[in-house]
Order: C-alpha cells, then sequence, then structure tokens
C-alpha cells in the first residue's frame, strides 16, 4: 500500500472508480452519434468524467495523486487492450456465433491504441498540472477557474491528439468537425459539472482534512513519487 493510499481514507476508492469509468468508456467509444452538424462518440458521455476526477485528485490530494491515477489508469487501458486482442486472436468455438460483434468492440489498430493512450496521457497530464499551477495563482480561491481551466488545456490536448491518430488520412474538413465537436462538447459538460465538483471537493477535504498546495512539487510525470 503506498503512502498516499495509507494517509488518505476516499483516495484509493476514487482511483478505483476513476479506472471503472475510464475502461468502460474505451469500451463503448466505436460508437458513434450525430446530432446535426455535431459528431461525437459514446464515450464522449463517460470519458470527460476521468477529467472531472483529475481535477479532483490534484485539487484535494496533490499533483502526486494525480499522477499515481493517470499512470494507473494508462496501464490498465494497455492491459484491457492487450487482452482483449488475445482473446479475438483466439480461434472461436464452433457454436460462439458472435466473433464479428466481439471483433467490433475489441477490435483495433496500433495506430488507434496508439493515439487514444497517448491522447490520454498528455490530456490528463496538462490537466493536472493546470489545476495544480492555477491553485497557486489564485491562492487556492475560485475553483471553478480551475476546474473550466485546466478542461481548455486539457481536453484540448486531448481531442487534436486522438482525433489526428484515428482520423488521420480523412478530409481536414472531417477531421476539424470531429475536433471542434468533441472539444465543444467535453468544456461545456465540464462547465455543468462544476457545480457537483464543488460539492466532492469541498467534501472531501473536510472529510480528509487536506487542501494540498503544490508548491515544491516535482512535475515531471515520469516520478516514481
Amino acid at each position: 500500500m503506498s503512502k498516499l493510499e495509507k494517509e488518505y481514507r476516499y483516495l484509493p476508492l476514487l482511483i478505483n472508480i476513476f479506472l471503472v469509468i475510464l475502461l468502460v468508456s474505451n469500451l463503448i467509444a466505436p460508437k458513434f452519434a450525430a446530432i446535426g452538424w455535431f459528431r461525437f462518440s459514446a464515450a464522449q458521455l463517460l470519458f470527460p468524467i476521468t477529467y472531472i476526477f483529475g481535477d479532483i485528485f490534484t485539487e484535494v490530494y496533490g499533483y502526486a495523486a494525480s499522477r499515481k491515477a493517470i499512470w494507473t489508469g494508462f496501464l490498465a487501458s494497455a492491459i484491457m487492450t492487450m487482452f482483449g486482442l488475445f482473446a479475438i486472436w483466439l480461434p472461436p468455438a464452433p457454436e460462439f456465433k458472435d466473433q464479428a460483434a466481439f471483433v467490433t468492440i475489441f477490435g483495433v489498430v496500433p495506430r488507434n491504441v496508439a493515439g487514444s493512450l497517448l491522447a490520454f496521457w498528455a490530456g490528463e497530464f496538462a490537466n493536472s498540472v493546470t489545476v495544480a499551477k492555477m491553485k497557486l495563482w489564485t491562492n487556492g480561491k475560485h475553483l471553478w477557474t480551475r476546474t473550466v481551466g485546466s478542461t481548455i488545456v486539457g481536453q484540448f490536448v486531448d481531442t487534436v491528439i486522438v482525433v489526428v491518430f484515428i482520423f488521420w488520412g480523412q478530409p481536414p474538413e472531417v477531421m476539424i468537425r470531429l475536433i471542434v465537436s468533441g472539444y465543444i462538447f467535453k468544456v461545456v459538460y465540464e462547465v455543468i459539472a462544476t457545480p457537483l465538483t464543488y460539492v466532492v471537493v469541498n467534501f472531501l477535504k473536510r472529510a480528509e482534512g487536506v487542501d494540498y498546495f503544490d508548491r515544491h512539487t516535482n512535475f515531471n510525470p515520469f516520478r516514481a513519487s
């Protein structure tokens, strides 16, 4: 058990919920929907919540807790992808009639995997660093500026990377539409969720007795602690 898990009551549970949301969003990502001009993946209904969790981790527990959650999520996504591919490669039994559907859900190409993992990693770290830095600039006041500001930065990084990787070769107007649609949706999602973020953050600060400021933090994402 890590020092963070020993010190805080709710952090392990929150990281577990974060992982479940992340993995489920990866599974439902192949479904795309259209509402007028906008195009979005089903994952966009769920994946932005991981950024809200990133805000909570950094705001309450500090950047080190967020770094732990991001790397855990990164590794969990990679493992799920590898075992999903392995399950596809296993020869199906004659009575198994759902191989095509199974491939649709778990079948991925290396470029898409690389793009998704890189987008998640870069976007989440950009989000967490923004929260930590803005908390220092605002002296811990005006939480909404950090939740929205970090989303503007982090989701821009995430959305651009994932669309460029996965849809490279598509007409530029299609890629731009996907980027704009996804980005606007995620930012609006975060703004709407701000009151709930306030409730959760304030509860955790009281319950855990902590309000961490990253004044002397090393923001190197590759540090072990």
